[in-house]
């Protein structure tokens, strides 16, 4: 690492190299190109620029970390697959009804189940079962979707595998020269920190969270009120009139746009002389509340109940940052085409985007409501598309005969690192072997897809814009000004600094990039102040899984936004806390463990 400098002797390259990292995180934040995109985006101006060569450019991506998550994403598809997950799911809530009951039966098994598998596919999966078990209780969906994602987050904290950023910083200390994080260590602090800040979802977040209708619920609605069907009993007055002799013709609020005959036959437009007879099967477009009272001044007709859509599922999807529809509008992605699904609604932050479906442009966290064929979940489960949080289908998993020997196996790769000392990507790749090539618990083609490329080139990407600020001794500038800054409030004050830089960032970029643009800042003020780099590591470690504040962030988070119809502020209001709290342990106790 680079002797110290100053910010006034830095040479050309490393001011570019510091107006990348500043472009790059705009860039992000507003979403220009997704995440990975722009991220390799500087990279490759810092190659055409002269910074960084092309080998120190790519180096990052034969990183340590690099390799051993993309291994991860194939063993936590593997539960997916097998349905492992749904084993452990089905005994969380049991049969308690309180909602208080409910939240901790939530947040301690995700908590747990996060510290050791990616919390992404924890988060989609528990989506549908949180909902229903929400609405089977008479609570809003809204007040438990948010504290699920959040304490994926906190079991982030709690093991080297819990995260990315975790598996991030312990290569970048071991490039360092230093030892790498013990598979259980950055759970000292982890762990008393996800315990209060499940206390606290538990006393005081769960008031602050709104009560809204999610948006299959809303969707489901304004279906009734769009479409609604009513059959004719024989006892009905109606029945041998016509049409306009029957009062059906020019009603306030509603349109008789169809009739079904108990034949089959469909008479389609209805014309003002059609004959009402018995067991027709009339379909209004129009208002509810209209049809009640339509109902009430004709006996004898009696709701359906049922919507038709051509004998097509709903599926609620949410589009992924990495999905090739972001930027395009629903025509020009040719989406029906495309997934063979027709898009019904389309929320964005809560609210229903109004207007023509066809020329909305899509954005990442949009949360589409589609009509597709039963196949649709199985072929799309695995999508770069968009994330599924739709119910889970009824059939059995694939190979669910495989869901024991799998969790099997993945307890191992917890316990070689832990109990044994064997490094996290050998036992990664060991589980890897046994689950597909001897469990077979995963298919090829689902271990290729199960891979977030779109991840593993944001991560490769940030280590060789680290690597940049490094050689150019952009990061030492920073780190000796964050000292000097700092100094006279002493190393503690740093390392506040050096988390509140996590947070943020962690908050409006991702986690993976805080802890890999971050790391080389924070170990240079370390040892620019003369203390041990480990504390700020952690620090930084802690502060990355930290993101609650806002939606756009982490996965987890965006995986509920739209789900859970919240806004941008529900997140702050509820988060903000939240960081404040995991702030104070973290600048308190890290030093007392890990000391300067």
């Amino acid at each position: 690492m680079p002797e110290p400098v100053s910010l006034g002797n830095l040479g050309w390259e490393a001011w570019v190299a510091l107006g990348t990292v500043v472009a790059v995180t705009v860039g992000m934040i507003r979403e220009w190109l997704g995440p990975d995109l722009v991220m390799f985006s500087g990279l490759c101006f810092l190659v055409v620029c002269g910074v960084v060569t092309p080998t120190e450019a790519l180096s990052g991506f034969s990183e340590t970390a690099v390799v051993t998550i993309a291994v991860l994403f194939v063993c936590a598809a593997a539960m997916q697959e097998t349905g492992a997950l749904r084993l452990v799911s089905r005994v969380v809530f049991g049969d308690v009804r309180h909602p208080v009951a409910a939240l901790v039966r939530l947040l301690v098994p995700t908590a747990l189940m996060s510290a050791f598998m990616n919390n992404t596919p924890i988060v989609a999966m528990f989506i549908p079962m949180v909902r229903q078990f929400a609405l089977k209780i008479g609570v809003a969906p809204s007040k438990m979707l948010m504290p699920l994602a959040f304490a994926t987050m906190f079991g982030g904290t709690c093991t080297l595998v819990g995260t990315s950023s975790n598996l991030i910083i312990s290569s970048q200390l071991e490039r360092s020269g230093l030892a790498t994080l013990g598979m259980l260590e950055i759970g000292k602090i982890g762990v008393p920190s996800t315990i209060l800040g499940i206390l606290y979802l538990v006393f005081v977040g769960r008031h602050l969270l709104p009560a809204r209708k999610d948006l299959l619920e809303s969707v489901a609605e304004e279906a009734r009120e769009y479409l609604a069907e009513v059959e004719v009993k024989p006892e009905a007055r109606i029945v041998g009139q016509k049409v306009e002799a029957a009062g059906l013709r020019h009603l306030d609020g509603l349109f008789l746009i169809e009739l079904r005959r108990e034949d089959g036959h469909v008479v389609r437009p209805v014309a003002p002389h059609d004959r009402i007879l018995a067991g027709d099967h009339l379909v209004f477009s129009g208002e509810a509340g209209k049809l009640g009272e339509l109902l009430i001044e004709l006996p004898g007709l009696v709701p359906s109940g049922e919507v038709h859509l051509g004998g097509r599922g709903l599926f609620e999807v949410v589009i992924s940052h990495r999905s090739a529809f972001v930027g395009n509008t629903v025509k020009e992605a040719d989406f029906r085409r495309r997934v063979d699904a027709a898009i019904l609604a389309v929320h964005r932050a809560g609210e229903r985007i109004e207007g023509q479906i066809g020329e909305i442009v899509l954005q990442p966290g949009d949360t589409l409501l589609l009509s597709a064929s039963p196949g649709f979940y199985r072929t799309f489960r695995n999508s770069a598309l968009f994330y599924m949080v739709s119910a889970v289908p009824t059939e059995l998993p694939s190979r669910a005969d495989k869901a024991n020997l799998t969790l099997i196996t993945l307890l191992g790769l917890v316990v070689m690192p832990a109990a044994f000392g064997v490094p996290m990507l050998v036992a990664a790749m060991a589980a890897l072997l046994v689950l597909l090539v001897v469990v077979q618990a995963i298919s090829p083609r689902a271990a290729r897809a199960s891979v977030s490329w779109n991840v593993l080139v944001l991560i490769g990407s940030a280590f060789g814009i680290a690597h940049a600020l490094e050689s150019t001794g952009a990061a030492s500038a920073l780190g000796r000004s964050l000292v000097d800054l700092t100094q006279p409030l002493g190393p503690r004050a740093t390392l506040a600094t050096v988390y509140v830089l996590g947070v943020v960032f962690a908050s409006f970029i991702s986690n993976a990039a805080a802890a890999a643009l971050l790391f080389p800042i924070a170990a240079t003020a370390a040892t620019a102040g003369g203390n041990d780099v480990r504390p700020f590591a952690i620090a930084l470690a802690m502060a990355a899984s930290a993101g609650f504040s806002t939606p756009i962030g982490c996965q987890p988070n965006l995986l509920v936004y739209g789900p859970g119809a919240y806004r941008y502020g529900d997140f702050t209001r509820v988060g903000l806390p939240l960081n404040l709290m995991f702030a104070v342990v973290a600048i308190t106790f890290v030093p007392w463990i890990w000391p300067f």
